[in-house]
């Protein structure tokens, strides 16, 4: 079964993120979340309204009360920063070469990419939400806080770890069993 390739974004939490375009300053934002995008050639608009409702609900803060990873971008009243980036999409496989067979033609690349941006603004505080420019060559600054960076897939690949209810499929193989311990802090 292969792994079909869709909508992927990669999430940053940011102190403060901005986009540039030949000089010119197009967004800019404060602490939030900037989100790159981008949109595969089999991507639906129901794939991106989902990957929109998913960037908004990601708990990459604390709660301020020793709670790890408890709220959200909305939760703390943050704000947005949406890229366009089919580079995401990149595979080296054959080569060095980075080839983007999986990225979406520009024409509904655009479009899903619009839908999803609209998206987020209506889920959230249309005013919280900027945007930088499709298909443009732009200089995208930041101050990651953390770091954290965390990837999204609309259609992640199958796990490769078994699940403990399939049985193995012949008499040969055996089954491991393996025991780990997480810090205590990771547990919170």
């Amino acid at each position: 079964m292969s792994h079909c390739i869709a909508m992927k974004t990669v999430l940053q939490r940011v102190k403060s993120a901005s986009v540039t375009v030949d000089g010119q300053l197009i967004s800019t934002i404060q602490k939030g979340v900037l989100i790159f995008a981008a949109i595969a050639k089999d991507d639906t608009p129901a794939e991106v309204e989902s990957m929109a409702a998913k960037v908004l609900k990601v708990k990459l803060w604390d709660d301020g009360e020793g709670g790890k990873w408890k709220r959200n971008v909305q939760d703390i009243d943050g704000e947005v920063l949406c890229v366009s980036q089919f580079t995401l999409l990149a595979s080296t496989k054959k080569g060095n070469k980075p080839s983007f067979h999986a990225s979406a033609q520009p024409a509904l690349g655009r479009e899903l990419y619009d839908r999803f941006v609209t998206q987020v603004r209506q889920l959230y505080q249309s005013d919280r939400v900027k945007d930088g420019v499709f298909q443009a060559m732009m200089d995208v600054g930041l101050v990651n806080d953390g770091p954290v960076t965390i990837e999204i897939e609309t259609n992640p690949p199958p796990s490769k770890i078994p699940s403990s209810t399939q049985e193995p499929q012949s008499s040969t193989k055996s089954h491991v069993s393996q025991t780990f311990e997480l810090p205590a802090s990771l547990l919170e």
